[in-house]
């Protein structure tokens, strides 16, 4: 009975922890989609938990010149809408001025004496009327400050403006080009080496799987450029370009083989060794025990390690950068994204939109494996 207590308590802690990891995962998701298809001036001014709240906003527009007014009996107006030609006829005026120090000096509806007797009125739908007993002079409007509550507007144009950016189709092909072998390269070579030092015995072993431990703690930013400048030098010898996929292919292989080989390597090593042995027995080489017997049984541990792989090289900005540059043949998705973003990244509505069309590869990549992964573990279970 106490073995059963301590069972239930330890599956509700589990999914409770369950639970709370997809609350954390699900709400910054939630809110990064909700901000993508929300307007941008709301987005600017208000969190996303606001969505659905009706916002306010503090704006300025300047009216028409001069030499948009007219003559009304003994007066000259100029008539307009501050809120724009198609204005939001859901949005409302509720105060007004005339000066910045004064944003909100007048409720919406007022009359207000500007001077040389002219006179401004801003109507809660956004009319404005400025009117004079004398014909007015000048090249630039008035200037008019406003507060609006704009009620809550959703919208797709920010994802029509990224997917419309000159250069994305080629940019996501580009992506998928240094993708796709970046994440297989690593694989066989890592399947290949962690077999090697998980069950055949050989001069060195120990001190090549404590370097592949060593290797995991060195700063990838760190080896960048000597990596570069390496490559760069042997390139030019066998003729090679420098701001080539071949570059950017080696230098993903180099920094993602010493993680997948300790995380094959332990995976491996912790298969049955009385399959390889009795495999051995029956006079199978080492090659034949890898392909026939590792490779259907560790695919669990290589469908992981492709997803890992996969993500980090499809949302790499700085590899990317540093070995392919900023051609515009060779620019892949994220770097172009940064050059729609901007340098100052202020644009929020193009930043979540992206994020949101970024990720749709990723995930599609995630779930399709997961249902290999698990296929697989069933299926090293039964072997």
């Amino acid at each position: 009975m106490v073995i059963s207590k301590k069972g239930s308590a330890l599956t509700a802690v589990v999914h409770v922890t369950v639970l709370l990891l997809v609350i954390i995962w699900t709400i910054p998701t939630l809110g990064l989609f909700v901000s993508s298809i929300r307007d941008k001036d709301q987005l600017s001014t208000s969190g996303w938990w606001t969505a659905l709240a009706t916002s306010e906003q503090r704006l300025v527009e300047r009216a028409a010149s001069a030499e948009a007014q007219t003559q009304e009996g003994n007066l000259w107006v100029i008539r307009g809408n501050v809120l724009g030609d198609g204005s939001d006829h859901s949005a409302k005026i509720t105060r007004f001025g005339s000066s910045s120090l004064e944003p909100e000096a007048y409720a919406a509806g007022e009359t207000v004496a500007l001077k040389r007797g002219i006179q401004l009125q801003v109507m809660a739908n956004g009319d404005y009327l400025i009117s004079s007993e004398e014909e007015m002079s000048g090249r630039r409007g008035q200037r008019i400050f406003y507060t609006a509550e704009v009620p809550p507007r959703f919208t797709l144009d920010n994802y029509r403006e990224v997917l419309g950016a000159e250069g994305l189709g080629k940019s996501f092909i580009n992506s998928l080009t240094v993708t796709i072998p970046a994440t297989i390269i690593p694989i066989l070579i890592a399947a290949f080496a962690a077999y090697a030092l998980a069950w055949m015995k050989f001069p060195g072993r120990a001190l090549l799987i404590a370097a592949v431990v060593g290797l995991l703690v060195v700063p990838l930013q760190m080896s960048l450029i000597p990596l570069l400048k390496t490559y760069n030098v042997i390139g030019e010898f066998l003729g090679v370009g420098a701001k080539t996929y071949v570059g950017i292919w080696l230098a993903h292989t180099g920094f993602g083989l010493p993680l997948a080989i300790y995380l094959l390597r332990n995976y491996i090593a912790g298969l049955p060794s009385e399959i390889i042995e009795s495999a051995r027995v029956d006079g199978a080489s080492d090659f034949d025990i890898f392909r026939k017997i590792i490779l259907p049984l560790s695919f669990p541990a290589l469908a992981s390690f492709a997803i890992f792989q996969f993500l980090w090289v499809w949302n790499d900005l700085l590899i990317a950068m540093v070995f392919l540059g900023n051609n515009e043949d060779q620019l892949v998705m994220t770097g172009q994204l940064r050059e729609l973003l901007g340098s100052r990244g202020g644009n929020w509505e193009i930043l979540t939109a992206s994020a949101f069309i970024t990720i749709i590869v990723p995930l599609c990549v995630f779930f399709g494996l997961q249902r290999y992964l698990v296929r697989g573990l069933l299926a090293g279970s039964v072997k």
